[in-house]
């Protein structure tokens, strides 16, 4: 398998257990990251912020074992971190107050006392763990550009008909959001993971490029030159363990 950075960490065959079932940190990493997900959108936050705290709450437990540290607490400091990284700030109140929410639905506010500022000062003293741990390196190369462009190229070589007849476009954004429930953006290149993903979602509705069979090499070759098949397959591979793992996880 091709990857890059922290090899096999985030995923692949390290998140499967028994059978191939998902181990149990990779689901507790599936529940996190999808609080991370909603708790992002409940702030407001766009989807580059948003991917790049789960990228760093993946990041951090690469490098630390899972029970060492609150899940939750280093997720709610990668939001925090992720704001500054990404120019969108978020105040920690907003964040406590979503998350207090999130974990007690219909419930009011925190008030401003003695658990509030325990709660803040947490969420500060994690983030400074989480950047020491992480070596201060919490910048990332998202796959998102890349997704755009290849889905602006592939909109011009398909017919109109066919393009606005299959929801692809939305089907792709929608996997590519979903993949960072699982550490792909850690493992594998960032236009990798944007043109698997576009594959996927092409071969979901049975669409099929134009004039490939006599191309001389894959469209997706055309938009990466070093992907390759087997790369496309780990990757959806991962895709379709972290659905897996939605139908199993309440």
């Amino acid at each position: 398998m091709e990857a890059v950075g922290l090899g096999t960490c985030g995923g692949g065959d390290a998140a499967r257990g028994a059978e191939g079932r998902p181990a149990p940190e990779a689901r507790v990493h599936f529940r996190v990251t999808r609080f991370i997900m909603e708790a992002g959108v409940k702030l407001g936050m766009q989807s580059i912020p948003v991917a790049t705290a789960c990228a760093i709450y993946h990041k951090f437990f690469c490098e630390i074992a899972l029970d060492a540290y609150d899940p939750y607490l280093v997720a709610m400091s990668s939001l925090y971190l992720a704001g500054k990284v990404e120019e969108q700030h978020l105040r920690t109140r907003d964040i406590i107050n979503v998350s207090n929410r999130y974990f007690h639905p219909g419930s009011e506010p925190l008030e401003l006392d003695s658990r509030f500022w325990e709660l803040r000062d947490s969420i500060v003293q994690c983030e400074l763990l989480v950047l020491r741990v992480l070596r201060f390196q919490v910048s990332f190369q998202h796959p998102h550009k890349y997704l755009l462009h290849y889905l602006l190229s592939l909109k011009n070589w398909l017919n109109r008909h066919s393009w606005q007849r299959t929801p692809v476009s939305v089907t792709a954004w929608a996997l590519l959001r979903d993949s960072y429930h699982g550490g792909l953006c850690l493992r594998f290149r960032a236009q990798h993971i944007a043109a698997a993903v576009l594959y996927l979602a092409l071969q979901a509705y049975g669409v099929e490029v134009p004039a490939e069979a006599e191309a001389e090499k894959p469209w997706w070759q055309v938009f990466s030159e070093d992907l390759t098949k087997p790369v496309i397959d780990n990757i959806v591979s991962d895709l379709i363990q972290i659905y897996t793992m939605d139908t199993e996880i309440p």
